[in-house]
């Protein structure tokens, strides 16, 4: 049980980051949600649900036929990803910006074509090829093989708070677009910074026991 509570609290901790960090895919969620409205931002922040499948097939079918010390390697790597992460993250807090809303039928008409956007700009992007292949996968398989709770525990919480964070940010710009401001934004991000710095700890941790042992 305590090893299911622990990958729940590894996937919320790295969904949430990976929810509200800078990428493509969120700037689409605001974008899509400033010019097309709630239902728009919605559909985007979701888009991983659909997306992420064959990529996390295919991760995870390479590395259950690694032996253990290939998978603490990939999580070795993947601390380090997430650490070289969260310093990007934490570096671009200081400028980010929310996207403008625009106005007339031409935008909301992009709006529309958003959804489009995000999945094939999350299914030709590295990140989630990343994510999965360094981080993800490893962990999921390690989850697995200490029991299937765990490992459902793990993608519970991560896309859980993937696809809710982001959401969450789309409701709050269409509800207060003429007060959203980028403070409460850069804080958002500075907070992942600082998740992203706590989940690579425990991945080097975790996994850079595992290697050296």
């Amino acid at each position: 049980m305590g090893n299911a509570v622990e990958e729940l609290a590894l996937g919320v901790a790295l969904g949430f980051s990976a929810g509200i960090s800078p990428g493509p895919l969120l700037a689409l969620v605001l974008s899509g949600t400033l010019r097309g409205g709630l239902g728009v931002g919605l559909r985007v922040a979701a888009v991983p649900l659909l997306t992420d499948l064959p990529v996390i097939v295919l991760a995870v079918t390479v590395l259950a036929v690694l032996p253990e010390r290939a998978i603490a390697a990939g999580g070795v790597l993947g601390g380090l990803f997430l650490a070289w992460l969260a310093v990007s993250t934490l570096r671009e807090a200081r400028t980010a910006e929310v996207p403008e809303a625009g106005d007339g039928a031409e935008a909301r008409l992009q709006g529309r074509r958003t959804l489009w956007q995000g999945a094939l700009v999350n299914l030709l992007s590295p990140h989630p090829w990343m994510f999965w292949l360094t981080t993800g996968a490893p962990l999921l398989v390690a989850a697995w093989r200490n029991g299937a709770p765990g490992a459902g525990g793990f993608l519970f919480g991560f896309y859980g708070l993937l696809v809710g964070s982001k959401a969450a940010l789309a409701v709050v710009v269409a509800r207060a677009r003429h007060r959203i401001g980028t403070r409460g934004y850069r804080m958002l991000l500075g907070g992942s910074g600082v998740l992203l710095l706590a989940a690579s700890a425990l991945l080097l941790v975790e996994f850079g026991s595992a290697l050296t042992a």
